[in-house]
């Protein structure tokens, strides 16, 4: 199988972090997440991991064709409802990082 190449674009990493007896909940959430973000134009790749050494902890990664479908993302109805409605709240750490892709 050949892994399909990526170029051009805009990539996140993400680290959440849940407060403790709040990781299922955020695993239910960012998974509802990944479903709906990867149905958006402009969305390249959208893959969430759950640690296997400490399941409270969470890191995924976005792909975006643009600038522009980036910020669309973040004014989806299930953006607002999933990550600042129900998931922040959940969290002791959230960690945003952006890179260009080369």
């Amino acid at each position: 199988m050949q892994a399909q190449q990526y170029t051009g674009g805009v990539a996140i990493s993400a680290i959440w972090e849940a407060k403790a007896g709040e990781a299922d909940a955020v695993a239910e959430i960012l998974a509802r997440l990944g479903e709906a973000a990867r149905t958006e134009p402009g969305v390249k790749l959208f893959l969430v991991h759950r640690s296997v050494a400490n399941p409270e902890h969470f890191l995924f990664y976005e792909l975006f064709e643009d600038e522009a479908a980036f910020a669309a993302h973040q004014q989806t109805a299930h953006f607002k409802s999933l990550v600042i409605e129900q998931g922040l709240p959940k969290l002791t750490k959230r960690e945003r990082v952006q890179y260009s892709v080369l």
